[in-house]
């Protein structure tokens, strides 16, 4: 794939990935947008693609690391305490992102084929854009209960973490349907976006182990060579969204997203009934 390319969807990648529009649909449009405009020049396979893409994914993952480094060192304590037999905050906190963790680890794994193939056109994009975001809407209508993790009940990080599973579905988001659920169960909208970028780190990882394997069975040096610039740009790109996010809904709502998916999928759906999608 040529510069511009690699770094248009770097790009793309890092800014979306966190932000409750879907960074996987993005992605997917950002193709399609390059090959309506035939500037794309990339040969790779569907599966060096989605391999280029996780490969983006964990260069965002390491913007999360570096803007929550003091969640994730207390979440480390946390292990340490599990291991050691003491059952304090941190520990809370850590069987909190666990629990909501397992069923995405799990359905990921089963349903990694559907990822790479059928799930990815613009139809299902389409809807899924709309759909959710109107569902983000009513969940940002609920009230919110401030707190911190360590009280989050593991019954609602259940519920986030099962709702995070429907997201391997192009165009849900994974950060936004975990943002919904966590509003849903009454979190505040800082503390359902902390919570969705935490539950980030192993999902991320996980991909990030499936994304290697695909990259060594390609045994394409261009690729692998992609996915280094691309990671570190994302990586810068990914900071930058994940400190205007949370500054922003330190005061406002998600209103915005919900307005943008909206506009994004009646404009998708638009464009496929006049055929030009």
């Amino acid at each position: 794939m040529d510069f511009f390319s690699t770094a248009f969807l770097a790009l793309v990648q890092g800014i979306t990935e966190f932000l409750p529009i879907s960074s996987s649909a993005h992605l997917i449009l950002g193709r399609w947008l390059m090959d309506l405009l035939g500037i794309a020049t990339s040969t790779m396979t569907p599966a060096e693609e989605l391999a280029l893409d996780i490969a983006l994914h964990v260069g965002s993952l390491g913007a999360v690391i570096v803007y929550f480094w003091r969640d994730v060192l207390m979440l480390a304590m946390g292990l340490i305490d599990g291991i050691t037999g003491k059952a304090g905050p941190r520990f809370r906190t850590l069987a909190v992102v666990i629990a909501a963790s397992l069923p995405i680890v799990v359905v990921a794994f089963l349903a990694k084929d559907l990822i790479t193939e059928s799930g990815r056109n613009l139809p299902i994009i389409a809807w899924t854009t709309l759909i959710f975001g109107v569902l983000l809407w009513f969940a940002d209508r609920r009230p919110e209960r401030s707190g911190d993790l360590e009280r989050l009940s593991l019954r609602n990080a259940m519920i986030v973490g099962l709702a995070q599973c429907i997201s391997i579905i192009p165009g849900v988001s994974r950060s936004g349907i975990c943002m919904t659920a966590g509003r849903y169960v009454g979190l505040d909208r800082p503390l359902s976006a902390r919570l969705a970028m935490l539950l980030s780190i192993p999902t991320i990882l996980g991909a990030g182990v499936l994304a290697g394997y695909d990259l060594y069975k390609a045994g394409n040096a261009e690729v692998t060579g992609d996915a280094i610039f691309g990671g570190v740009l994302a990586f810068f790109a990914a900071l930058a969204s994940i400190a205007l996010l949370m500054q922003w809904l330190q005061r406002q709502s998600y209103t915005p997203f919900v307005i943008y998916r909206i506009v994004l999928g009646v404009l998708l759906l638009g464009l496929l009934a006049a055929g030009l999608a």
